[in-house]
């Protein structure tokens, strides 16, 4: 039998995935044979994961790829050989690499499409933001920034929208709590902004080098840690709604004002998307921003309003283009976040 593909250091993310599929086509296993494989194994990865995995030319995440590789018949060793390529083309690039569209792969019967709540009434956006540089740019996101901060002000004094003060945060729960966050600190923090919000980085504090913007899980735009540099756009503003609650807003010269929500459903459930209906009414939209001293000191709990969740990295990973996701509040370093506001 022919020699398994092995992954080179010197590859892209397109080649990595690309090599992927080698693997596969190398294992002689269609999806639903991998995924009953990796089910066997104690493990999960069903064959909408691997569609998803093989058909586009971003790197997937590490335990998936470990787990791909024992269902394909290979060892620890080999899956270990793997991710240590996968970990060094993350840190060595900033962007995936892009190139001509991934070779068709096999589509397993049966998958299903995500579903937006039809309780919403809102339609998601239809095409992923595209990226877009220079100094046009740059000037358009000021004056766009600018007029939207001024119209908010304008609204408030003038019978339009009414702009909320900025409530007091309310503490944070203690470590007994039943969702198991941190204590809040002895001297209460809250975050500084004007009645129309302010142009904002969010920064892992894991990882400061590192801000939340925007990446892709699959065709949708969803938001990532990624060095700082080349973040913008869109450009990121917090804006309160009143009762110590906000929304997290992405402006783009091209696509326009979009509110990161959380995710219901689907491949993609918990992570945020941008969605340019923003309403005050839907928790899947609004956040609590609580001081935490923990790891790092200043920082921030980013909490969807609904539930006992908090906003934390990926499999607590450290690397550029890991999600952002809503899970379970544990005090866990990948749950605090530094806050800069310049506007």
């Amino acid at each position: 039998m022919l020699r398994p593909p092995e992954p080179d250091p010197s590859m892209n993310a397109r080649e990595f995935v690309a090599a992927l599929r080698a693997l596969r086509l190398w294992s002689g296993l269609s999806y639903r044979e991998l995924a009953a494989k990796a089910r066997a194994s104690g493990g999960s990865l069903p064959p909408s994961t691997i569609t998803s995995m093989l058909g586009r030319n971003t790197l997937p995440r590490a335990p998936l790829i470990t787990t791909f590789v024992h269902a394909c018949g290979l060892g620890q060793d080999t899956a270990e050989r793997w991710v240590a390529v996968r970990n060094g083309i993350a840190m060595g690039s900033e962007h995936p690499a892009s190139g001509s569209s991934p070779e068709p792969v096999d589509s397993p019967s049966g998958s299903g499409t995500e579903q937006t709540p039809a309780d919403l009434q809102v339609t998601r956006r239809s095409r992923s933001w595209p990226v877009v540089t220079g100094l046009g740019i740059t000037l358009v996101l000021v004056v766009s920034i600018s007029a939207f901060l001024l119209l908010e002000r304008d609204s408030s004094q003038h019978g339009g929208v009414v702009a909320v003060p900025e409530l007091p945060e309310r503490p944070a729960p203690r470590p007994n709590a039943s969702d198991g966050v941190a204590a809040a600190p002895s001297t209460p923090r809250q975050l500084t902004l004007g009645k129309s919000g302010g142009v904002a980085r969010i920064h892992p504090a894991r990882t400061p080098e590192l801000c939340l913007s925007e990446g892709r899980e699959h065709t949708r735009a969803v938001a990532v840690q990624r060095p700082c540099t080349g973040s913008v756009p869109p450009e990121t503003v917090i804006k309160p709604v009143g009762d110590g609650l906000y929304h997290i807003k992405w402006i783009h010269p091209q696509e326009g004002v979009g509110c990161l929500t959380v995710i219901s459903d689907g491949p993609a459930a918990g992570m945020l998307e941008p969605w340019r209906d923003c309403r005050d009414d839907w928790s899947a939209q609004l956040f609590r921003i609580e001081a935490v001293d923990l790891p790092v000191p200043g920082g921030y709990r980013l909490r969807p309003a609904a539930g006992a969740f908090c906003l934390g990295i990926r499999d607590d990973e450290l690397v550029p283009q890991a999600e952002a996701v809503q899970e379970p509040c544990s005090g866990d370093p990948d749950q605090e976040f530094l806050i800069r506001i310049s506007s």
